[in-house]
């Protein structure tokens, strides 16, 4: 792994951010890169540390649970680690140590077993809903694919929403969403232009909570998110190469 590499390509996509900010007359400071890691080695998240990147994303338990004990002394003390892929129930006490930052709230189950785990540590973890809003079977979260035509839907979050606000191991700060794969980043406005407008409707429901995030845009479409609103961008490929 090309350390110089990693820090070209590091600086295009935060080029390529603030071009997008700018485009909507966003601050782009306001957009927090997620270098996603997964299998990369730690020659690779070294070298974007020394870019710059202080926040990286793992999709898998397993590989977190190897690779962030071994960065702990080793990598600067203000990284933070996002767990951005899907939760399986007896995983939740190792997230809930590994992680700082929880994207893929997906259940009320989930929500509450994290809230526990992070509760016995004394921690309280910084979480996102995921919802779907496109439909795709293969894809995870709470379905609001429909809304806001279909207004049972929305009751049905608002209540699993007043339940997950309840629980002290967990604050809820936003929502995360993924857009299907596409040649055409366009595809995807619609989808991400709906999770912002979900979360601005959650605003007036739950004042209480700021919901300051949107996590939504990887690489083939950061971009697009950035444009509609998107507060955290995962970005893997364009920073890391393609993936074996």
């Amino acid at each position: 792994m090309d350390p110089a590499l990693i820090e070209v390509r590091i600086h295009e996509v935060r080029e390529h951010i603030a071009d997008a900010a700018n485009r909507a007359g966003r601050n782009p400071e306001d957009v927090l890169l997620i270098a996603v890691s997964k299998t990369y080695g730690m020659d690779a998240i070294d070298a974007a540390c020394e870019a710059g990147v202080r926040n990286f994303g793992e999709n898998r338990v397993e590989e977190a649970a190897i690779k962030i004990p071994i960065s702990n002394g080793k990598l600067p003390a203000d990284i933070t680690w996002h767990m951005i892929g899907h939760i399986q129930s007896r995983k939740t006490s190792e997230v809930s140590a590994l992680f700082q930052w929880v994207h893929s709230v997906d259940r009320v189950k989930i929500a509450r077993r994290l809230s526990d785990a992070a509760g016995e540590v004394g921690q309280v973890l910084e979480v996102l809903l995921e919802v779907n809003v496109s439909g795709e079977e293969s894809k995870s979260g709470f379905d609001l694919s429909k809304w806001p035509n279909d207004p049972k839907h929305y009751s049905d979050l608002m209540n699993e929403i007043e339940t997950m606000l309840a629980f002290p191991g967990i604050r809820v700060q936003g929502l995360m969403t993924m857009a299907p794969y596409s040649a055409d980043p366009e595809s995807a406005r619609p989808l991400f232009r709906r999770l912002r407008e979900l979360r601005d409707a959650l605003r007036e429901q739950f004042p209480q909570v700021a919901w300051t995030h949107l996590s939504m845009g990887m690489t083939a479409d950061y971009e697009v998110a950035v444009e509609e609103g998107a507060t955290m961008v995962r970005v893997g490929t364009a920073i890391f190469g393609p993936r074996s």
